[in-house]
């Protein structure tokens, strides 16, 4: 969850700032630039993950199944797809606030409809049908699967498609939406 706000917080900054004027003067596509913004915390969130599957191992004995190709396909799909969502809104917002007011819009759902904090299957048709939309619910799908289960990237491939399809989505919209002008 703070790849997206880390990543529509940055791109906001630069805006509020005057630094993208820079960056608007070059002969960069849209793509390009989005590549070259989330690159960095492409980074982050894989020691962030490192960090976070360690942890659980080593200090909280959290069962490891397996799975590992599952795994890190998953969180690789999910970083970048994070990480577009937090482009698109930097692309959307018009200051940081905006940026942190339209991060958290999109957390509290994640949270609540995923299956993080209720059983999925407990929850109304509704529910699951928004919960389903949402990455978060796939890759805790990937994650439980791999870790508890050993699920491979064949079990694994409906929410590994899922995931990829969110990728493609949202980075295309990110790129579609990205101003080229600062007006």
């Amino acid at each position: 969850m703070t790849l997206v706000m880390m990543t529509a917080l940055g791109v906001t900054r630069e805006f509020e700032r005057g630094t993208m004027e820079t960056l608007l003067a070059t002969p960069l596509r849209p793509l390009e630039v989005m590549i070259g913004k989330l690159t960095p915390y492409v980074m982050v969130g894989i020691i962030q993950a490192t960090v976070i599957i360690t942890v659980a191992r080593l200090l909280f004995g959290v069962p490891m199944a397996g799975g590992w190709g599952a795994l890190i396909l998953g969180l690789f799909l999910f970083i970048i797809g994070s990480l577009a969502l937090g482009f698109l809104v930097s692309t959307l917002a018009r200051n940081q606030l905006q940026a942190m007011q339209m991060s958290v819009f999109y957390f509290l759902p994640s949270i609540l409809l995923s299956g993080f904090l209720f059983p999925f299957r407990g929850m109304p048709d509704w529910a699951q049908w928004l919960g389903s939309i949402l990455p978060v619910t796939h890759m805790l799908r990937v994650v439980r699967g791999a870790m508890l289960k050993g699920v491979g990237i064949a079990e694994a491939l409906p929410s590994l498609g899922a995931l990829a399809l969110f990728v493609l989505i949202v980075a295309g919209i990110a790129v579609k939406q990205y101003r080229t002008t600062l007006d």
